[in-house]
């Protein structure tokens, strides 16, 4: 019987100490992937948003250029008629939801939300600006 009782113990105590290393192992396992899935995902947040911030880049020079073409013709709008300052004033108004879709992008990337959002935000800033050259041609 004590011979039993000690093989029972000796058999116990294998498996406690296999399923301890066991456990150990998959501790390290889980925590090198979660490791590794962080810094990879920073890596592509931090690509993305590069991208992104060219795009705004690109979204702001464009705003500039047109908000130039809408000032040199100002003048000439103003010179006229009410009909001629009301045209001006709403496409100017176009200009200015343009601007306001830009300073979105742009608070979106400062404040670090999901490219996906960001993206959607730069689509619509896109969009927006070429409503407001439409309307500066339809002047």
């Amino acid at each position: 019987m004590r011979k039993s009782r000690l093989s029972l113990f000796k058999s116990t105590s294998m498996l406690i100490s296999v399923v301890g290393i066991i456990m150990i192992v998959s501790t390290i396992i889980v925590v090198a992937y979660v490791g590794y899935s962080m810094v990879s995902e920073g890596i592509t947040d931090e690509i993305s948003s590069g991208t992104q911030y060219d795009e705004l880049a690109e979204l702001k020079s464009s705003y500039s250029d047109l908000a130039v073409k809408f000032d040199s013709v100002k003048s000439s709008y103003y010179a006229g008629g009410q009909s001629e300052i009301q045209k001006y004033n709403d496409a100017k108004i176009e200009l200015s939801r343009a601007d306001s879709a830009i300073q979105n992008v742009q608070s979106a990337l400062d404040a670090g939300k999901p490219s996906n959002e960001v993206d959607s935000r730069i689509d619509f800033a896109k969009k927006e600006l070429d409503a407001a050259n439409k309307a500066y041609n339809n002047l």
